[in-house]
């Protein structure tokens, strides 16, 4: 082991030197300068764009030459986004997709706009994400932050695979949180119906049940082909984390990343040679991560299963009408491993 993977993995597991921007500041300088790989011609879709890591790593991939289109929740946002990173010096070409997440018939309808103005997709972020105080329903009936954070990247991902597959390319990234390290996945109460609901932690087994979808999906999809990874950013300042912790955000404001910093590692999955040459990893400041620190959240394969068929079952996917030849008959990626 040397002296630099020493410090990184002690940064790591001490959490609060590495996840604040000392540790970012501290990995850098072992990264090489040309990691970033540019990226004309390439289509890159981001939800969550309006603000925070999605801005930033909009404004990222359009440096790096991308074509780069922002789904947000209304047009007005997106088009403030796009004014403040024209702002910036962004000249690359940006368009916007009015989405609301929570609501599956928004995602389908964002899908197919997106499948009907572009002719190939290179990389997806799942980015976008919601915390909520209290227990709320979606519009679908399903709980607002599993709807949002698990059942719309599952559905919106499965919809724009095809514009990948026909390709034989294209990354996949869901931005996970640091605080799935303390929770495990509850596969018997996905939509936390049961108990004292804490919006934290809820939204903390949201980001493990990104990780772990982001495994199945790898599973699952044909090897040598699209890559799927999870992150998670570190503690970045961003508006999210002021509005819903404002708790912690008072405490921590001093340590926390820029959005930049927060977001480098979405780029680097998205553009660098290296993380695509395998899939299904959980990254944070560019190296793979264990997905699990703490034995009690290790969860059984028939519990990651159960996660895989209720997404199938939420979201919808058992009423496409055509199967597809990666799928089963009920609309879920079959596996290749």
């Amino acid at each position: 082991m040397t002296l630099d993977t020493l410090i990184d993995t002690l940064l790591d597991r001490t959490v609060v030197a590495g996840y604040t921007k000392v540790g970012y500041r501290v990995r850098e300088h072992t990264w090489p300068s040309q990691a970033l790989e540019p990226m004309p011609g390439k289509v890159v879709v981001v939800t969550g764009a309006a603000s925070g890591l999605g801005l930033a790593a909009a404004e990222g991939f359009s440096r790096l030459g991308a074509s780069v289109w922002l789904v947000v929740r209304s047009q007005s946002r997106g088009d403030e986004a796009v004014v403040r990173l024209r702002d910036r010096g962004v000249d690359g070409e940006l368009r916007v997709g009015v989405c609301d997440l929570s609501e599956l018939a928004s995602v389908r309808l964002l899908a197919g706009e997106l499948l009907a103005q572009t002719e190939r997709l290179d990389v997806l972020v799942n980015n976008a994400g919601v915390l909520t105080a209290r227990r709320e329903l979606s519009a679908d009936g399903i709980e607002l932050t599993f709807a949002t954070n698990v059942v719309a990247p599952f559905l919106l991902t499965n919809l724009l695979l095809p514009a990948m597959l026909a390709r034989s390319a294209g990354r996949i990234i869901n931005v996970s949180s640091g605080g799935m390290y303390l929770q495990r996945l509850r596969a018997g109460d996905l939509q936390s119906e049961r108990g004292h609901f804490d919006g934290a932690a809820v939204y903390a087994r949201s980001k493990r049940a990104e990780v772990v979808l982001a495994e199945l999906f790898a599973q699952r999809l044909p090897a040598g082909g699209v890559t799927v990874h999870a992150m998670h950013p570190g503690w970045a300042d961003t508006p999210g984390l002021r509005a819903s912790l404002p708790g912690f955000y008072g405490l921590a404001r001093p340590l926390l990343r820029s959005p930049q910093q927060g977001a480098d590692t979405i780029l680097w999955l998205g553009s660098a040679t290296e993380p695509g040459r395998r899939s299904g990893c959980f990254w944070h400041d560019r190296q793979a991560r264990p997905a699990h620190l703490l034995p009690f959240t290790r969860e059984t394969a028939a519990e990651r299963e159960r996660l895989w068929s209720a997404c199938v079952e939420l979201s919808g996917l058992t009423d496409r009408p055509v199967q597809r030849p990666w799928e089963t008959s009920d609309g879920a990626l079959q596996s290749h491993s």
